[in-house]
């Protein structure tokens, strides 16, 4: 199997560069072609010599991988399958990747923000999740993450990504941290970090690695302010509890470019009562931040149903008297099972370009 270009910054670029006697300006030339031009052959890279183009596909390819379907929503969502294992043609395993588009009033897109995964299923089992109900069944690589802005229809329009799909993003630290490098630098997408969300269950090794090392923006899925009613549906409460996850986030200044928000799926009966917001006002007391309350999108099999309309509302008046910037987030895309929580990596196969 040849190593893949795709997600190298330029040092290794120039060390790729000198291993096969090329000049080291070649280095330059390759990010260009692989980060500004998104070119998908060696062929297509015509400012450097037939030799070395030779030279290069022999040790290596360019690493994107196309996707196998897609469907639309009714609101304009778009939801990708890619292949999760592009190399084995017998495996039944894939990702999924979300484009959210809106849409100024002449109906051209004026933010497309694409739902990226970050692993093929995901470990922490949390019992809500269509994904986490599924098993975990490996990792993706930097190429596989950057195929997901590059290769679907929308990417030249991309304005935001949210590293929200299938898998903890933390969970795969080492190729998200690479693909956040190439999305956020100069030499590669450009991108700010602002337009860059990573959310995580609180793998909390990781997140202090994530909070020194990058300024992208983050988002915490909290759901219940009570240790033992999280433990019930979130495994991780187990090992990273909510409030060594606070206690570190206090630790951070978010009162400039770069925010923190808790993810709160509004489950009936079981995080939405006034116990449960005057918790939350506790716990998050004086720490610069914002919550986004996010209406569960049922799944079969699950005891819980989403809490009504009436009682998300009361709730966000409740956290907003305590001084709590709060937000009730649109439900997207949730006739194609690309909603929050609905990602399982099947069901479009019949699908094509």
């Amino acid at each position: 199997m040849k190593e893949k270009l795709l997600g190298k910054n330029p040092d290794e670029l120039r060390q790729v560069a000198a291993e096969l006697g090329l000049p080291s300006f070649t280095a330059k030339q390759l990010a260009q072609w692989l980060y500004e031009k998104r070119v998908n052959s060696f062929e297509e890279m015509t400012n450097l010599s037939k030799a070395a183009r030779a030279a290069l596909a022999e040790r290596y390819e360019v690493g994107l991988t196309p996707y196998a379907g897609s469907v639309t929503s009714k609101d304009g969502t778009r939801k990708y399958l890619f292949p999760a294992f592009p190399d084995d043609e017998g495996s039944d395993k894939y990702i999924e990747t979300v484009m959210i588009p809106e849409y100024e009033e002449a109906g051209e897109i004026d933010r497309a923000t694409v739902c990226v995964s970050s692993q093929v299923g995901c470990k922490m089992g949390c019992r809500f999740c269509m994904t986490g109900r599924g098993g975990f069944h490996g990792q993706l690589d930097a190429a596989q993450i950057l195929s997901q802005f590059i290769m679907i229809d929308e990417g030249p329009q991309l304005t935001n990504a949210v590293f929200m799909g299938m898998g903890e993003p933390l969970d795969n630290w080492a190729n998200v941290r690479r693909a956040l490098e190439v999305i956020t630098s100069d030499w590669g997408f450009g991108w700010s970090p602002k337009r860059v969300t990573l959310s995580t269950v609180g793998v909390v090794p990781r997140l202090k690695e994530f909070l020194d090392e990058s300024r992208c923006h983050l988002a915490v899925s909290l759901h219940n302010p009570f240790p033992q009613e999280r433990l019930e549906m979130m495994p991780v409460q187990k090992g990273y509890p909510l409030e060594e996850v606070v206690n570190l986030l206090r630790q951070y200044d978010f009162s400039g470019q770069r925010r923190v928000s808790f993810e709160y799926i509004m489950f009936d009966g079981w995080n939405d009562t006034r116990r449960h917001s005057n918790a939350l006002a506790r716990l998050l007391h004086g720490l610069e931040c914002r919550i986004n309350l996010i209406r569960f999108h049922a799944i079969p099999d699950f005891p819980l149903k989403p809490s009504p309309a009436q009682t998300i509302e009361t709730f966000k008046a409740r956290l907003g008297a305590a001084g709590i910037t709060t937000t009730l987030r649109a439900s997207r895309g949730e006739d194609v099972m690309a909603a929050c929580g609905l990602l399982a990596g099947k069901g479009l196969k019949k699908e094509t370009k």
